[in-house]
């Protein structure tokens, strides 16, 4: 009698059945990290956004004012530049940012501001929480991230 060497058909679908397994979560973890970066970018760039707020604040004692609620960078058109063309500084001042951040894609909702002399509200929202802050809307104010 003669012996084959090799591996049967059943031992290679396990193999390849045990590797899809493997390759199904490392997808779904990229999609998570993803996510989350994402939701770290907007927390990010709230902070930095209040922080230009709060040095146009000192300098100029008061919020940029908007009539209605807009687009961040059209409401923030003197904190900096942005996709608008907007030039920071050539009525307000000064820039305070390089550049007015944007909301990183797929989720698509706009970040947007209202503004009085006294206050301000940013609107965003965040896909799968991040930083303490759950899924779903929220708003920046002076007083903090609520």
């Amino acid at each position: 009698m003669r012996t084959r060497k090799g591996f049967t058909l059943i031992e290679l679908l396990v193999v390849i059945a045990i590797i899809g397994l493997l390759a199904t979560l490392a997808v779904v973890a990229l999609n998570n990290a993803r996510a989350k970066s994402r939701d770290a970018k907007r927390v990010s760039d709230i902070k930095q956004v209040q922080t230009a707020l709060e040095l146009y604040y000192s300098d100029q004692n008061g919020y940029p004012v908007m009539g209605q609620t807009g687009v961040l960078g059209v409401g923030l058109q003197c904190l900096g530049t942005g996709a608008f063309g907007v030039l920071g500084g050539t009525a307000c001042g000064g820039a305070y940012m390089g550049l007015i951040p944007s909301n990183p894609t797929p989720n698509g909702m706009a970040y947007t501001y209202g503004g009085a002399s006294s206050s301000y509200t940013i609107t965003f929202s965040i896909e799968s929480g991040t930083g303490g802050l759950g899924v779903g809307a929220h708003t920046a104010t002076p007083s903090g991230v609520q």
